[in-house]
Protein backbone atom coordinates (compact mmCIF):
# COMPACT_ATOMS: atom_id res chain seq x y z
CA UNK A 1 0.00 0.00 0.00
CA UNK A 2 1.14 3.59 -0.54
CA UNK A 3 2.71 5.39 2.96
CA UNK A 4 -0.31 6.16 5.11
CA UNK A 5 0.50 9.98 6.05
CA UNK A 6 -1.93 12.02 8.48
CA UNK A 7 -2.85 13.44 5.58
CA UNK A 8 -4.14 10.30 4.34
CA UNK A 9 -6.21 9.43 7.99
CA UNK A 10 -7.38 12.75 7.61
CA UNK A 11 -9.25 12.28 4.15
CA UNK A 12 -10.28 8.72 5.77
CA UNK A 13 -12.23 10.49 7.76
CA UNK A 14 -13.56 12.98 5.46
CA UNK A 15 -14.92 10.65 3.18
CA UNK A 16 -16.36 8.56 6.11
CA UNK A 17 -13.83 5.42 5.50
CA UNK A 18 -13.10 3.70 8.39
CA UNK A 19 -9.31 3.93 9.62
CA UNK A 20 -7.60 -0.08 10.61
CA UNK A 21 -4.72 0.03 13.87
CA UNK A 22 -3.74 -2.55 15.47
CA UNK A 23 -0.94 -3.17 18.30
CA UNK A 24 2.22 -4.47 16.54
CA UNK A 25 5.71 -5.58 18.19
CA UNK A 26 7.86 -7.27 15.86
CA UNK A 27 9.50 -6.98 11.85
CA UNK A 28 7.33 -9.93 10.79
CA UNK A 29 3.36 -9.23 11.97
CA UNK A 30 4.43 -5.79 10.85
CA UNK A 31 5.09 -6.87 7.68
CA UNK A 32 2.26 -9.64 7.81
CA UNK A 33 0.04 -6.11 9.26
CA UNK A 34 0.70 -4.14 6.26
CA UNK A 35 0.02 -6.87 3.59
CA UNK A 36 -3.04 -7.10 5.53
CA UNK A 37 -4.50 -3.53 4.92
CA UNK A 38 -3.58 -2.05 8.31
CA UNK A 39 -2.89 1.39 7.93
CA UNK A 40 -1.69 2.12 11.41
CA UNK A 41 0.84 -0.12 13.53
CA UNK A 42 0.51 0.77 17.46
CA UNK A 43 3.53 -0.51 19.34
CA UNK A 44 1.31 -0.09 22.50
CA UNK A 45 2.53 -0.46 26.08
CA UNK A 46 0.48 -2.90 26.25
CA UNK A 47 3.68 -5.15 25.43
CA UNK A 48 3.98 -5.30 29.26
CA UNK A 49 1.07 -7.85 29.57
CA UNK A 50 1.13 -9.38 26.63
CA UNK A 51 5.10 -9.74 25.88
CA UNK A 52 6.52 -9.32 29.22
CA UNK A 53 3.99 -10.60 31.45
CA UNK A 54 3.72 -8.38 33.48
CA UNK A 55 0.05 -7.15 35.14
CA UNK A 56 -0.21 -3.80 34.17
CA UNK A 57 1.53 -2.00 31.76
CA UNK A 58 3.28 0.05 34.41
CA UNK A 59 6.44 -2.25 34.49
CA UNK A 60 7.04 -0.65 30.62
CA UNK A 61 10.08 1.78 30.06
CA UNK A 62 10.90 3.95 27.08
CA UNK A 63 14.07 1.62 26.16
CA UNK A 64 11.36 -1.17 26.02
CA UNK A 65 9.44 0.92 23.36
CA UNK A 66 12.53 2.12 21.76
CA UNK A 67 13.51 -1.37 21.31
CA UNK A 68 10.27 -2.53 19.66
CA UNK A 69 9.16 0.46 17.79
CA UNK A 70 12.37 0.05 15.60
CA UNK A 71 11.79 -3.73 15.00
CA UNK A 72 8.28 -2.69 13.85
CA UNK A 73 9.87 0.04 11.71
CA UNK A 74 12.67 -2.80 10.16
CA UNK A 75 9.21 -4.80 9.04
CA UNK A 76 6.84 -1.43 8.22
CA UNK A 77 5.39 -1.51 4.40
CA UNK A 78 4.16 1.60 4.47
CA UNK A 79 1.70 2.10 7.64
CA UNK A 80 2.01 4.70 10.31
CA UNK A 81 4.18 3.95 12.85
CA UNK A 82 2.14 5.00 16.10
CA UNK A 83 4.21 4.53 19.69
CA UNK A 84 2.93 4.83 23.40
CA UNK A 85 4.63 6.97 25.81
CA UNK A 86 5.28 4.52 28.47
CA UNK A 87 4.05 5.41 32.52
CA UNK A 88 5.33 8.48 33.47
CA UNK A 89 7.91 9.20 30.87
CA UNK A 90 6.15 12.54 30.21
CA UNK A 91 5.91 13.74 33.82
CA UNK A 92 7.77 17.01 32.95
CA UNK A 93 8.24 18.99 30.00
CA UNK A 94 11.99 18.08 29.45
CA UNK A 95 11.49 14.19 30.00
CA UNK A 96 8.42 14.49 27.48
CA UNK A 97 11.16 16.37 25.01
CA UNK A 98 13.64 13.37 25.71
CA UNK A 99 11.66 10.40 25.51
CA UNK A 100 9.95 11.75 22.07
CA UNK A 101 13.25 11.96 20.82
CA UNK A 102 14.12 8.66 21.57
CA UNK A 103 11.06 7.21 20.32
CA UNK A 104 10.87 8.98 16.95
CA UNK A 105 14.83 8.35 16.46
CA UNK A 106 13.55 4.49 16.52
CA UNK A 107 11.48 4.99 14.05
CA UNK A 108 8.27 6.30 15.15
CA UNK A 109 5.84 8.44 12.98
CA UNK A 110 3.57 9.92 15.47
CA UNK A 111 3.46 9.35 19.76
CA UNK A 112 0.31 8.56 22.09
CA UNK A 113 0.15 9.85 25.41
CA UNK A 114 -2.62 9.36 27.71
CA UNK A 115 -4.79 11.65 29.33
CA UNK A 116 -7.01 14.92 29.11
CA UNK A 117 -7.56 18.71 28.68
CA UNK A 118 -4.24 18.89 30.87
CA UNK A 119 -2.32 18.03 27.98
CA UNK A 120 -2.75 20.58 25.67
CA UNK A 121 0.49 22.19 26.24
CA UNK A 122 2.74 19.44 25.89
CA UNK A 123 0.61 18.33 22.81
CA UNK A 124 1.00 22.12 21.46
CA UNK A 125 4.90 22.26 22.29
CA UNK A 126 5.02 18.86 21.06
CA UNK A 127 3.27 20.23 17.96
CA UNK A 128 5.50 22.92 16.76
CA UNK A 129 8.63 20.65 17.10
CA UNK A 130 7.11 18.38 14.63
CA UNK A 131 6.13 15.60 16.84
CA UNK A 132 2.65 14.74 16.09
CA UNK A 133 0.55 13.37 18.98
CA UNK A 134 -2.55 10.69 19.28
CA UNK A 135 -4.02 11.24 22.95
CA UNK A 136 -5.64 8.34 24.66
CA UNK A 137 -8.65 9.18 26.56
CA UNK A 138 -11.65 7.15 28.56
CA UNK A 139 -10.04 4.10 30.34
CA UNK A 140 -6.45 5.01 30.47
CA UNK A 141 -4.70 1.98 31.46
CA UNK A 142 -1.64 3.71 32.87
CA UNK A 143 -3.88 5.24 35.45
CA UNK A 144 -5.63 1.89 36.53
CA UNK A 145 -5.07 2.12 40.24
CA UNK A 146 -6.76 5.79 40.22
CA UNK A 147 -9.68 4.52 38.24
CA UNK A 148 -9.56 1.34 40.67
CA UNK A 149 -9.92 -1.10 38.28
CA UNK A 150 -10.75 -1.36 34.12
CA UNK A 151 -14.05 0.46 33.81
CA UNK A 152 -15.84 2.50 31.12
CA UNK A 153 -15.58 6.18 31.49
CA UNK A 154 -17.84 8.91 30.59
CA UNK A 155 -20.80 7.47 31.99
CA UNK A 156 -23.02 10.46 33.48
CA UNK A 157 -24.09 13.48 32.05
CA UNK A 158 -20.66 15.71 34.10
CA UNK A 159 -18.17 12.94 32.68
CA UNK A 160 -19.44 12.93 29.24
CA UNK A 161 -19.44 16.43 28.76
CA UNK A 162 -16.04 16.70 30.07
CA UNK A 163 -14.73 14.67 27.78
CA UNK A 164 -16.17 15.85 24.79
CA UNK A 165 -14.51 19.31 26.17
CA UNK A 166 -11.26 17.95 26.49
CA UNK A 167 -11.50 16.27 23.24
CA UNK A 168 -11.97 19.89 21.30
CA UNK A 169 -9.30 21.01 23.81
CA UNK A 170 -6.55 18.88 22.71
CA UNK A 171 -7.75 19.26 19.09
CA UNK A 172 -7.33 23.39 19.28
CA UNK A 173 -3.79 22.19 20.88
CA UNK A 174 -2.78 20.84 17.64
CA UNK A 175 -3.57 16.56 18.86
CA UNK A 176 -3.18 14.93 15.36
CA UNK A 177 -5.20 11.73 16.71
CA UNK A 178 -7.74 10.95 19.49
CA UNK A 179 -8.05 7.38 21.02
CA UNK A 180 -10.92 6.49 23.26
CA UNK A 181 -10.87 2.80 25.12
CA UNK A 182 -14.14 2.18 26.91
CA UNK A 183 -16.39 4.74 26.41
CA UNK A 184 -20.30 4.63 25.50
CA UNK A 185 -20.98 4.37 21.75
CA UNK A 186 -23.46 7.35 22.16
CA UNK A 187 -20.44 9.56 23.44
CA UNK A 188 -17.95 8.39 21.38
CA UNK A 189 -20.40 8.66 18.22
CA UNK A 190 -20.48 12.52 19.73
CA UNK A 191 -16.91 13.38 19.85
CA UNK A 192 -16.44 11.32 16.68
CA UNK A 193 -18.61 13.97 15.16
CA UNK A 194 -17.43 17.33 17.04
CA UNK A 195 -14.05 17.05 16.35
CA UNK A 196 -12.52 17.51 12.12
CA UNK A 197 -9.38 15.09 13.14
CA UNK A 198 -10.47 11.44 13.05
CA UNK A 199 -10.95 9.59 16.59
CA UNK A 200 -9.96 5.78 16.63
CA UNK A 201 -11.95 3.52 19.37
CA UNK A 202 -11.39 0.21 21.20
CA UNK A 203 -14.35 -0.64 23.37
CA UNK A 204 -16.54 2.79 22.12
CA UNK A 205 -19.01 1.37 19.01
CA UNK A 206 -18.95 1.40 15.77
CA UNK A 207 -19.25 5.43 15.12
CA UNK A 208 -15.90 6.80 15.66
CA UNK A 209 -13.48 7.05 12.39
CA UNK A 210 -11.76 3.87 13.23
CA UNK A 211 -11.07 0.88 15.43
CA UNK A 212 -8.04 -0.68 17.21
CA UNK A 213 -7.27 -3.63 18.88
CA UNK A 214 -4.48 -5.54 20.96
CA UNK A 215 -3.18 -7.90 18.22
CA UNK A 216 -3.02 -10.64 20.56
CA UNK A 217 -6.52 -10.00 21.69
CA UNK A 218 -7.59 -10.27 18.41
CA UNK A 219 -6.07 -13.38 17.85
CA UNK A 220 -7.70 -15.38 20.98
CA UNK A 221 -4.43 -15.47 22.84
CA UNK A 222 -4.72 -14.22 26.16
CA UNK A 223 -2.64 -14.99 30.05
CA UNK A 224 -5.44 -14.62 31.98
CA UNK A 225 -7.86 -16.45 30.03
CA UNK A 226 -10.44 -13.51 30.05
CA UNK A 227 -12.03 -11.83 26.83
CA UNK A 228 -12.79 -8.04 26.96
CA UNK A 229 -16.49 -7.69 26.18
CA UNK A 230 -15.32 -5.09 22.77
CA UNK A 231 -12.73 -8.59 21.50
CA UNK A 232 -14.12 -10.41 19.06
CA UNK A 233 -11.34 -13.62 17.69
CA UNK A 234 -10.51 -12.85 14.17
CA UNK A 235 -8.58 -16.56 14.32
CA UNK A 236 -12.27 -18.44 14.48
CA UNK A 237 -12.73 -20.28 11.15
CA UNK A 238 -9.27 -18.76 10.18
CA UNK A 239 -6.69 -20.93 8.53
CA UNK A 240 -3.82 -18.31 9.56
CA UNK A 241 -2.54 -15.35 11.06
CA UNK A 242 -2.11 -13.57 8.22
CA UNK A 243 -5.79 -14.52 7.42
CA UNK A 244 -6.89 -13.50 10.46
CA UNK A 245 -5.47 -9.66 10.40
CA UNK A 246 -7.12 -9.20 6.90
CA UNK A 247 -10.65 -10.26 8.07
CA UNK A 248 -9.94 -8.07 10.85
CA UNK A 249 -9.10 -5.31 8.30
CA UNK A 250 -12.10 -6.09 6.20
CA UNK A 251 -14.09 -5.98 9.05
CA UNK A 252 -13.35 -2.94 10.03
CA UNK A 253 -13.38 -1.31 6.49
CA UNK A 254 -17.13 -2.53 6.29
CA UNK A 255 -18.19 -2.05 9.63
CA UNK A 256 -19.14 -5.48 10.78
CA UNK A 257 -17.18 -4.56 13.11
CA UNK A 258 -17.93 -3.50 16.17
CA UNK A 259 -21.16 -4.97 16.76
CA UNK A 260 -23.89 -4.45 19.31
CA UNK A 261 -22.33 -7.18 21.51
CA UNK A 262 -19.24 -5.43 21.70
CA UNK A 263 -20.21 -1.40 22.52
CA UNK A 264 -21.20 -0.02 26.05
CA UNK A 265 -24.35 1.69 27.16
CA UNK A 266 -24.51 5.31 28.78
Amino acid sequence: MSDVTLTTLLKSKQRGEKITMLTCYDATFAATACVAGIEILLIGDSLGMVLQGHDSTLPVTVADMAYHTACVKRGNKGALILCDLPFMSAATLEQTYQSCTTLMQAGAHMVKLEGGAWLADSVRLLAERGIPSCVHMGLTPQSVNVFGGYKVQGRGDAQAQKMLEDALALEQAGAALLLLECVPSELAARISRAVQIPVIGIGAGRDTDGQVLVMHDMLGLSLSGRTPKFVRNFMQGQSSIADAISLYARSVKDQSFPAAEHEFSA
